[in-house]
């Protein structure tokens, strides 16, 4: 079997206002750097509200449908931005990652990447933040648990910014592991140590400059322990790609081949406890040749472990 590629047209219509960072080329980086690749290309449905409601409120999601302009923009913050288009992108990027994780979960797939757009680890439970909407992966791995009767799921965050909202939509969830190594102090100014939800919450906040040692150092000293005794049922990733020495938001100073090593770490524990079980969403990395190189990086490990 391939790695499942899960993805839609309507994340295009995702329109940003002129050097938005979050912007559609960012889609079509990723998806050029993975046209070559043998991988099994699935079109994402639009989400199911019933999904969505495992993480938000229906007020949180009436309120972006109200927000949601006939034309133009219009901005939820100095950062998040609504086209015509994007409520339909928003709700096929919630589609997409849980049917990868129905895919996964199904055998139909022994892992998948979700290359959507907008992102989702910002978004908390009634605010729509940080480029975010919904909070995509914590809907994906509640899915799992409630729709599949998964007991563990681990979520991994390398996005060189903290899942702020990810957390917040898992830290009351001890069926939820959720592990973010990300910059400090940046956006949002959340994921110090100390906050661990009800213990299933490990934050490993890096300073400027941090570089590939000390990314590697935290993840197989910290992260990968966690993850491995955790013994996780399927294995989510939040695959940010802005900690990559190019980009332009942050200075994690990571090459391709930092995300490619995680990938593969990750991957390890699959085998170990969940059959090989990964779901991978795409979530931030703003400079566009970087980016494309680290996702095909991150994916063409994907490609390899599929069996």
């Amino acid at each position: 079997m391939r790695t499942a590629l899960v993805t839609h047209d309507a994340c295009f219509d995702h329109v940003t206002p002129p050097g938005h960072p979050e912007q559609v080329a960012r889609l079509d980086a990723v998806l050029g750097a993975l046209k070559a690749m043998d991988l099994h290309r699935v079109t994402a449905p639009l989400g199911a509200e019933d999904d969505i409601l495992r993480a938000h409120p229906a007020a949180h999601i009436t309120a972006l449908r109200e927000a949601a302009p006939d034309e133009g923009w219009r901005s939820l913050d100095a950062d998040t931005h609504m086209s015509v288009g994007t409520l339909e992108a928003a709700f096929r990027c919630v589609g997409g990652v849980v049917r990868a994780v129905d895919m996964v979960l199904g055998g139909d797939a022994p892992n998948a990447f979700v290359a959507m757009r907008p992102p989702g680890h910002h978004a908390e439970r009634e605010t729509p933040m940080g480029f975010c909407f919904f909070g995509n992966v914590a809907i994906a791995a509640k899915h799992a648990l409630e729709h599949h009767g998964l007991d563990r799921v681990a979520i991994v965050d390398f996005d060189v910014h903290h899942g702020n909202g990810t957390q917040d939509l898992v830290e009351e969830d001890p069926r939820i592991l959720f592990c973010s190594t990300h910059q400090m102090p940046l956006y949002p100014g959340t994921g110090a140590a100390h906050e661990t939800g009800v213990g299933n919450v490990l934050n490993c906040p890096l300073p400027d400059g941090a570089g590939s040692k000390a990314f590697r150092d935290v993840m197989e000293q910290v992260v990968l322990p966690r993850v491995d005794a955790f013994a996780p049922q399927i294995i989510i990733i939040s695959a940010g790609f802005d900690a990559h020495k190019d980009d332009p938001l942050a200075g994690m100073n990571l090459v391709e081949a930092d995300f490619a090593w995680i990938t593969e770490k990750l991957c390890d524990l699959a085998d170990r406890h969940c059959e090989g079980r990964v779901v991978s969403s795409l979530e931030g990395g703003y400079d566009l040749p970087a980016l494309g190189a680290s996702a095909a990086a991150h994916v063409n490990v994907l490609k390899d472990r599929a069996r």
